[in-house]
């Protein structure tokens, strides 16, 4: 097997959902000293990486929700052929990791939880996956005005995991992908939302329609991130298999 290999300024542009993060910092070290390119991009809310794609912003591979990708390659913007499903993953529930314990197994130990709760951490609610669909879980338990002047939407859930963990007040609570609980110290798991609420988002990666100088190196990456050689990795990372 031929290994591509360029010279050591040789860059992949990257736009990601946040919740690939973990994963894809991950494999850049590896892929870099594989095939000599490194990796330059920008990690955010799904709905802002999409403008920021729509925008034309240099980008060799995209990740994102499945929905998202399928939309583009609709579109004409993404090549369907060359779009690679990365994983699930779930929406969960985080505290500050030297908070104790608390119960969010079903709606009950959920609503207790959320109104015991001097603060609450989550990604942008109309930019976010997870933030998108916990502003509806508030909603759906009553408690999007009750709780208003506790919450603290942030533009995304690395940015809402970190300032939880930094500055967050005892006993604080946030919601976001698992990836991004798993990869942001200072926080912890609680549980993914109880069923009723549940929500797992298949995300995939995707090279653009239009050809750039990269595509065939941006190709070699998302078989790499996806591939059978990465599996332990994503797991690890928060990512289930469908």
């Amino acid at each position: 097997m031929s290994t591509l290999r360029a010279d050591a300024e040789s860059v992949l542009h990257f736009l990601s959902a946040g919740a690939a993060k973990g994963v894809v910092m991950g494999v850049a070290e590896r892929f870099q000293t594989q095939a000599g390119y490194r990796l330059e991009g920008e990690f955010g809310a799904v709905g802002a990486m999409r403008e920021r794609f729509a925008q034309d912003q240099e980008c060799d591979f995209l990740i994102l929700s499945q929905r998202h990708i399928d939309e583009l390659s609709h579109e004409g913007r993404l090549d369907p052929k060359e779009t690679r499903l990365l994983g699930v993953v779930r929406t969960g529930v985080a505290r500050r990791a030297q908070d104790p314990d608390v119960s969010v197994h079903d709606a009950d130990a959920l609503m207790h939880t959320l109104t015991q709760a001097p603060e609450i951490y989550f990604p942008d609610p109309h930019k976010s996956t997870a933030g998108i669909h916990f502003a509806r879980v508030l909603a759906t338990l009553g408690l999007d005005r009750v709780l208003a002047g506790r919450l603290r939407p942030r533009p995304n859930g690395a940015a809402a995991m970190r300032e939880m963990a930094l500055v967050g007040a005892r006993g604080a609570i946030g919601c976001t992908q698992i990836t991004e609980i798993l990869y942001t110290p200072g926080v912890s798991l609680v549980a993914p939302l109880p069923a009723r609420f549940g929500l797992a988002t298949v995300y995939a990666a995707a090279i653009p329609e239009k050809p750039t100088h990269n595509t065939m190196a941006a190709r070699r990456f998302v078989e790499l991130l996806t591939g059978t050689e990465t599996r332990t990795l994503r797991i690890e990372a928060g990512f289930d298999e469908q």
